[in-house]
This record gives C-alpha cells, sequence and structure tokens, in this order.
C-alpha cells in the first residue's frame, strides 16, 4: 500500500521553523508520516533522486523499523523518535574514511543532542547504541546504497562498510527511545527511555530539532576531514570503549579480550592475550 506524508505536527513545524539556521545541509526535504513501515526504506527512495542529499523522513510510528543483523526496531506511535536522513560522505576530501567513520559520527552526535535537550548525557556503547547504565536508549543503522540499474532497494541496499567501495549515498537511520512504551518481553530489560531515567516529559520537537542540528555538525566534520574531532569526541562519550571485556564469535570460536578503543577507521580494538586485534562487525557481548 502506497504511503503518504502528512504536514509536519505543529510543534515540530514551529520549532523547525526557529532552527532552519542550524540544519546546514539538511531539510530541503522533510517528509512526516504517522504511521510507515520503515523511515529507512522511504529515504531510500531519495538515494537515485538529483536532490538527495540532506532528506529528511520522520516517522510517529513504524510497523517495520529496522535495527542491525535484520532486527526490528520497536517503534510504537508518540514514544519515541524516529528519523532518516541521506547523507553523501563520497563528496568528503577522503571519502573512504568518512564513510568509515559515520556511524562513530552518529554516536557523537545523538549523545550530545540528547544531553542538550534533556541534561541526560547517554554514553555510546560500540558500534551504534546509547545506553544509559546496562540499558538501552537508542540506537542508529546506517545504509550504504548503490547505483544498480533494475535492483530492487533490498539489492540496492548494503552495510556501509561493504557498500564501501560504490557507495552512491547513505540512509542514515535512527530510533530514540522517548516515553516509556509496553516493550515485547525479550527487550523488557534491556531498553529503556528518556522519561522513565529523568521522570519527566520529553519535548519530541525539541530533540528532534537537537538531533538533526548535531547532525548537521558532525556531517560537515566528516566531509571536512575533521576525523580526530569526531574520534577524541566518540571516546570521550564511550566508557566502555577502553577497558570492557567483550565476547565475539569467530570461525573458529567464541572469542574474548579487553576493549582498547578504536582505530582511525572506527574498528573496535581489542586486546587478546599480548596483542591487538580489530573488529569491523559482528555481533559482540559486553560484560
Amino acid at each position: 500500500m502506497a504511503q503518504y506524508p502528512d504536514p509536519l505536527p505543529v510543534e515540530f513545524a514551529e520549532a523547525f521553523e526557529r532552527a532552519r539556521s542550524r540544519f546546514g545541509r539538511l531539510g530541503r526535504t522533510v517528509l512526516f508520516f504517522p504511521t510507515i513501515d520503515s523511515t529507512n526504506d522511504v529515504a531510500m527512495a531519495f538515494a537515485s533522486s538529483a536532490a538527495r542529499e540532506g532528506a529528511i523522513v520522520i516517522a510517529d510510528a513504524q510497523t517495520a523499523g529496522r535495527g542491525r543483523r535484520g532486527r526490528t526496531w520497536f517503534s510504537p506511535a508518540g514514544a519515541g523518535l524516529y528519523v532518516s536522513v541521506v547523507l553523501e560522505p563520497r563528496r568528503a576530501r577522503e571519502p573512504e574514511r568518512a564513510l568509515a567513520l559515520l556511524t562513530l559520527a552518529a554516536g557523537v552526535a545523538l549523545s550530545g543532542a540528547v544531553e542538550r535537550a534533556t541534561g541526560m548525557r547517554p554514553d555510546i556503547k560500540w558500534p551504534n547504541d546509547l545506553v544509559v547504565g546496562p540499558r538501552k536508549l537508542a540506537g542508529i543503522l546506517a545504509e550504504g546504497i548503490v547505483d544498480v540499474p533494475g535492483a530492487s532497494n533490498d539489492e540496492r541496499r548494503l552495510p556501509v562498510r561493504s557498500a564501501a567501495p560504490n557507495v552512491t549515498a547513505v540512509v542514515l537511520g535512527y530510533g530514540i527511545n522517548v516515553a516509556p512504551a509496553a516493550y515485547p518481553p525479550e527487550l523488557g530489560d534491556r531498553a529503556t527511555s528518556l522519561e522513565s531515567e529523568l521522570g519527566r516529559r520529553v519535548d519530541r520537537a525539541a530533540l528532534c530539532v537537537e538531533t538533526l542540528a548535531s547532525i548537521a555538525e558532525r556531517y560537515d566534520d566528516l566531509l571536512a576531514g575533521r576525523f580526530d574531532a569526531i574520534l577524541d569526541a566518540w571516546h570521550a562519550r564511550a566508557p566502555a570503549g577502553r577497558g570492557a571485556r567483550v565476547r565475539w564469535e569467530t570461525p573458529e570460536g567464541p572469542r574474548t579480550g579487553t576493549t582498547a578503543g578504536v582505530d582511525e577507521m572506527g574498528a573496535l580494538l581489542v586486546r587478546v592475550g599480548g596483542r591487538t586485534e580489530r573488529l569491523l562487525a559482528g555481533e559482540v557481548t559486553w560484560s
């Protein structure tokens, strides 16, 4: 069934108007949907258009929101912020590195935006989560888009690192749990929300504005090659990036080690015995 956008809700429209100068390259196109399958899927439609950079898709609810590794992102109406933005990191001075650091830059941006909007400073957990203590507050999904004539959206969508040589655009999606919700049983003890942590109401429109302004700022850092600023900010907001015990799977079986930061391409560094290994993707379990 076709899904058509609605006008921005009044509170969002007013907040956007006040903050328009902070959005940089973002926001030339803004679409709002009361309910949609996935903001990332809609944003993909802009990945083959001439005016794609900075397109924003917002939903009040998603019926098929996605997380990493094919997981579902629980997206009930009115309880979260569900947004996707189309970016073109290939235009950066160092496109490969900008693409590799995009998810980390988004984590830095969202952590900073939540702090500015609410006063609470969530931690970043590699590669793409915001957490408060042991519970997940927000997730990020960056999908690289490649131009393949006649291909379906699923065939054009690849994990960012897999798409690096041929990526034409990136859809950066994020979900932030704002209000308490009846989480599915498998999420009940692993998820939290801003209002649950703060004990007060959070203005979703103001939060949305801060996230987009912060992403615009970090996107400019990526395009200009200011990678050290991103990595320094990531380390400052990711205490588990050093000294935490982690476990991951390999073809030879499970491995364990101690985190030692990230490298210049955003890979997680893990000390295993007397050597350091680089983790680029996959499932990492944190102790």
